[in-house]
């Protein structure tokens, strides 16, 4: 008798700001990241590099990028592996939304909801955050957003719409 084990889908957001030297400056660092977490699962789409402006005190402009992974790890495991991933990369945790080398967040799983102590599925902020919402249609446009049932081109038009200047009249 086979045994396979279950394929999850991970929907990751990834975002640098902060090269690790002048070889590799935050665009590098994201396709880094994309290649070392394909020893977590298997890749099997990467939006493209997007320049985005950073959230917070931080002045440096953000390299991000979303993939889709297809992995066998359950959601504790694979957060693991992605803090290596960071740790590996340079990530150092000082301060909240400063520069960093590289973040990787887990913004859907084909699992649902997820949540216990240490990771909450799908991510509370990414509703409203373009530089997710944007890579992320880019690859996975019908993905419904367990909670609110809407997909993702759908979470994008509205931050869309909610977040354009307003057009003058007359």
């Amino acid at each position: 008798m086979v045994q396979t084990s279950a394929l999850y889908l991970y929907a990751l957001a990834l975002g640098s700001n902060r090269a690790l030297s002048a070889k590799h400056p935050p665009e590098r660092m994201v396709r880094e990241a994309a290649t070392l977490i394909g020893q977590l699962g298997e890749v099997r789409a990467m939006a493209p590099v997007l320049i985005t402006r950073p959230l917070g005190p931080s002045q440096r402009l953000f390299a991000n990028s979303a993939l889709l992974v297809a992995s066998p790890l359950p959601p504790e495991a694979m957060l693991a592996g992605l803090k290596q991933i960071e740790s590996r990369l340079g990530r150092q945790r000082h301060r909240r939304w400063g520069a960093r080398r590289m973040d990787i967040d887990i913004i859907l799983w084909s699992g649902g909801i997820w949540n216990s102590r240490t990771l909450t599925i799908p991510h509370l902020a990414f509703r409203s955050r373009s530089f997710v919402l944007r890579p992320l249609r880019a690859i996975a446009p019908t993905w419904r957003d367990p909670v609110s049932g809407l997909s993702v081109r759908q979470l994008d038009a509205r931050l869309r719409k909610a977040t354009a200047p307003p057009r003058p009249r007359g």
